[in-house]
């Protein structure tokens, strides 16, 4: 049995797809889930799902916790959905190539520090091109900078804004985040 930590600092909606997609796997459970904000919707959503959740301060994220936590856990790969700390060195380490992300444009494109969520969808809207989608990359010490895993891909109308564009995506990484993660961890 592979055992998830799903990260978020969000309203969730991807852990929950994570979360149904495993929930009757003999082979993939979510076994907990962590944000670095007490009043994220991602802990309500786990724990309406039964899955441990825990909000980390920025100390503890700091200091050896998080990492006790994992261990306790038996954490084997840590999902990154809506995330928007930099992970420390020391979990990287930790976890060589078992810590994924998902972001939501064509990486190298959109990426980096403070390019999350609409902050993405606007950029890519207000550039003028013609094509966004998600990525799926190991995660590594730079915002979205680890090696690409999975792309997928959509169009951007003329007269998308971000939030239509956002539901573009929202269909992609509903469709394809649990699907990638499964091939991860299963083959």
């Amino acid at each position: 049995m592979k055992r998830i930590a799903i990260f978020g600092s969000g309203s969730g909606t991807n852990a929950e797809k994570i979360i149904d997609h495993f929930g009757t796997s003999d082979k993939i459970n979510v076994v907990l889930v962590l944000s670095n904000k007490a009043d994220a919707m991602i802990l309500e959503r786990a724990r309406k799902k039964n899955i441990p959740s825990v909000a980390v301060g920025k100390k503890e994220w700091e200091a050896d916790h998080v990492l006790q936590l994992l261990k306790e856990h038996k954490v084997d790969f840590i999902v990154l959905a809506g995330f928007l700390k930099l992970i420390p060195d020391k979990i990287i380490k930790a976890y060589h190539e078992k810590i994924i992300n998902l972001h939501p444009a064509l990486l190298p494109g959109f990426g980096g520090k403070d390019m999350y969520g609409d902050k993405v969808h606007d950029a890519v809207v207000k550039s003028g091109t013609i094509m966004s989608g998600i990525t799926i990359h190991h995660v590594n010490e730079h915002f979205d900078e680890g090696e690409i895993i999975f792309q997928a891909a959509c169009h951007v109308a003329k007269t998308d804004t971000a939030a239509t564009l956002a539901d573009k995506i929202h269909d992609l990484e509903y469709m394809h985040f649990p699907v990638v993660i499964e091939k991860l961890l299963l083959h």
